[in-house]
């Protein structure tokens, strides 16, 4: 189990930073987004929504409606892989004490989110930003924490059955 663990967080690790390498344009989504969705669905809902990030705001109409679905899923991978990342750190230290494994598995999931805005500083076309680092510390506590509650849950439910089965 830990080999797979050791892999994964590899793989995930090494993908991340193949990410930070390419430019904006290289990772571009729009010309798959324009054929995935040709239609523009649900763009009149989408159209209300307006999100301050930065020194702006991220909108359909200050963007257009395929850069605005873009930015949600750059975002929505940020928050996934280092969710991720958190959870790969936090399984690998299951030998160690509950707090010191969230504290040293959030800690070293936060290195990783530097590490990464820092290599996006030093690749042409791209720009760092701490709101990312945020944004991967919200994925990794939410990843820990869900895997934690779905753990505490299952044991309750376990030693719930015992009981009413006696």
């Amino acid at each position: 189990m830990k080999n797979s663990l050791y892999l994964l967080l590899v793989i995930l690790l090494g993908f991340l930073f193949l990410s930070s390498s390419q430019t904006y344009e290289e990772q571009s989504l729009i010309e798959n987004l324009e054929h995935w969705l040709p239609d523009k669905p649900m763009e009149s809902s989408l159209e209300s929504i307006q999100v301050s990030y930065g020194n702006g705001v991220i909108s359909v109409e200050s963007r257009g409606y395929y850069k605005f679905i873009e930015f949600f899923i750059r975002k929505g991978a940020h928050f996934v892989l280092f969710g991720l990342v958190g959870l790969t750190w936090f399984l690998l230290l299951s030998k160690w004490k509950p707090v010191r494994r969230f504290t040293f598995s959030i800690l070293l999931t936060f290195i990783c989110a530097c590490l990464d805005e820092y290599h996006q500083s030093i690749t042409g076309g791209r720009t760092p930003s701490f709101r990312d680092v945020r944004l991967d510390m919200a994925g990794a506590f939410f990843f820990i924490g869900s895997y934690a509650a779905v753990r505490w849950l299952l044991g309750k439910m376990k030693k719930i059955g015992k009981h009413s089965f006696s």
